[in-house]
This record gives C-alpha cells, structure tokens and sequence, in this order.
C-alpha cells in the first residue's frame, strides 16, 4: 500500500483518469471510507464513491465486507484504489485490508480530508484535502 498526501493523490487521480480517457486502462475508483453522513455533510472529493470502512451505530469495521464492496465497484482486484477518510487512519486500515486480500495498487491519503486536529481541536487548520485548497462539494 502507498500513501500519499492530499496533492499527490489529486495529481494521481487527474494523470491516471486522463489517461484512461485515451484508452490506457481504467481510472483509479476513489473511495471515501467515511460514514454516510459524514460523507454527505462534512463534504467530500467530487467523483468519490463512499463505501464505509464502518457505519453507525455499529461503528465496528466489517474487512471482508468492505473488501467486496470494494471488488464489486472497482469490478477488479486489479483496478487500482484510492482512499480518503476524516484523518487519514481509516484510510490506512481499509488499504491494509484490501492489499491482504489482493488488490494490487491500493493508495491512502494522509491527512484525509479534514486533517489532523491543531492545538485548538479543530481539522482543516493544518493539513488535508481542503486545507489544501483541492476540489470538494457537499450536499
């Protein structure tokens, strides 16, 4: 599994969906690992698809689900996977699970979408996908 920060992820993102569109493979699915609501309310990567690495109120990670739900929308263990989540932990347990089941190119985000949280307890102060200034949309 690699890691990536919140540009270089982005930078892969845009290079392998452009090279797609001239016919050279698949574009990367790019998973948000979050919970639905945070998923929808927080915001989110325009073009992720979420897929929870857990769901309330259970709040408990379910791998080999997760890993099927995975399969089923990257339609491969061979599509190569890109994860984000708040902070960038459930990322790296998601793409731990899905690099032991056999997927081949599985990208985390560090940081995530939020970022760390600052001497203040507050994300989206220090690093992440917005602190960054990359694309986002919410509902």
């Amino acid at each position: 599994m690699q890691e990536l920060l919140p540009k270089q992820a982005w930078d892969l993102l845009l290079e392998r969906t452009q090279d797609a569109a001239e016919g050279a493979g698949d574009p990367p699915l790019f998973v948000d690992v979050r919970m639905e609501i945070e998923f929808l309310y927080v915001g989110h990567p325009p073009g992720a698809q979420n897929i929870p690495w857990y769901e309330y109120p259970a709040m408990t990670p379910d791998p080999a689900a997760f890993v099927a739900a995975v399969e089923r929308a990257a339609g491969s263990r061979h599509r190569a996977v890109v994860l984000i989540c708040r902070s960038g932990k459930r990322a790296r347990d998601a793409g731990q699970a899905l690099a032991a089941a056999g997927f081949g190119e599985v990208v985390a985000v560090v940081h995530g979408f939020e970022g760390d949280l600052n001497e203040a307890l507050q994300r989206s102060r220090s690093n992440g996908w917005r602190f960054d200034g990359l694309p986002w949309e919410q509902m």
